[in-house]
């Protein structure tokens, strides 16, 4: 999930979609028949398909999934975090419901702030999170290392990879292991934290429809990181108005960037998190799914 300022957002120049490579444009535009193949991914959703809290989500959709995505954007206050006793009765859920969790860290402070102080701040309530679910053994933490929306200089770039490797430093060796951290890709090019990636060994969230909402291709991104691809973020966009709309049901994707990514997760053991928000959103996306992948959940009511 992106963290975004809807207003900001109207006022930027939307990066072209033409970066996706011409051959699979053609490859994919074609109509095709397509035979069912088998999953091999991990299937997951978000802790956020009810209007509720996490445990009565989990209770009600674990069971069709083999992994939920636990949104965790807030910090603050402190009582917004889950209890001791709530990682408990979540740890009993997933013996009970064969369920595995990963987990998506706060987005309301940032390890690439301005401010040393606020870096700080972030690296601690990061740790503190991430030790309070441990006992879930989450197969990722995704992360998010915002950048301000907008035209960026060269000077600015190198600026902010100096403040995300000072965030990094602080919260990195607190962790059982870097791996356990997976960037997500938000608006800006993957090529942004790639050095990052490398120099703290973390893992990488590739977020479909983001790559796909800012122009960006997903292929390049998929087979660069491949075997540090613990989690993909799966959801529609929609082009037709002046500003597309993403995190909505998976049939709005168009049918290209569609089977571009099915070719891709194709063979995929990690986990496909279906990050939608309701339960039409979940069900239409579950049922685009199932037209192309056996071993599809049926819709959820």
């Amino acid at each position: 999930m992106e963290n975004m300022d809807d207003q900001k957002l109207q006022s930027q120049p939307l990066p072209s979609r033409s970066r996706q490579p011409q051959s699979l444009k053609r490859r994919f535009l074609e109509p095709q028949v397509l035979q069912k193949r088998d999953r091999t991914f991990k299937l997951g959703t978000t802790s956020f398909i009810y209007p509720d809290h996490i445990i009565p989500n989990v209770r009600k959709i674990g069971s069709f999934f083999d992994e939920i995505e636990l949104l965790v954007f807030e910090s603050m206050p402190n009582e917004v975090l889950p209890s001791r006793a709530d990682i408990q009765e979540l740890y009993h859920l997933s013996r009970e419901l064969g369920l595995q969790f990963n987990v998506h860290l706060p987005v309301d402070i940032s390890l690439t702030d301005i401010s040393a102080s606020a870096q700080v701040k972030a690296a601690d309530t990061l740790a503190r999170v991430i030790d309070l679910f441990a006992p879930l053994e989450p197969t990722t933490h995704t992360l998010h290392l915002s950048m301000e929306k907008g035209e960026i200089s060269h000077e600015e770039l190198l600026a902010w990879e100096k403040r995300a490797r000072k965030g990094l430093e602080l919260l990195v060796p607190r962790l059982s292991h870097p791996s356990i951290l997976s960037v997500e890709t938000l608006w800006y090019s993957h090529a942004c934290f790639r050095s990052l990636i490398k120099e703290f060994d973390l893992s990488l969230c590739i977020d479909a429809g983001h790559l796909f909402k800012y122009g960006h291709d997903l292929k390049t991104c998929f087979d660069l990181y491949r075997e540090k691809l613990p989690i993909i973020h799966l959801h529609g966009v929609d082009f037709s108005g002046s500003v597309p709309k993403d995190h909505i049901s998976l049939d709005r994707l168009p049918n290209d960037m569609f089977h571009l990514t099915v070719a891709l997760v194709d063979g995929y053991e990690g986990t496909v998190s279906l990050e939608v928000f309701n339960l039409e959103n979940l069900n239409r996306s579950l049922a685009r799914l199932s037209s192309v992948f056996k071993n599809i959940p049926e819709m959820i009511l």
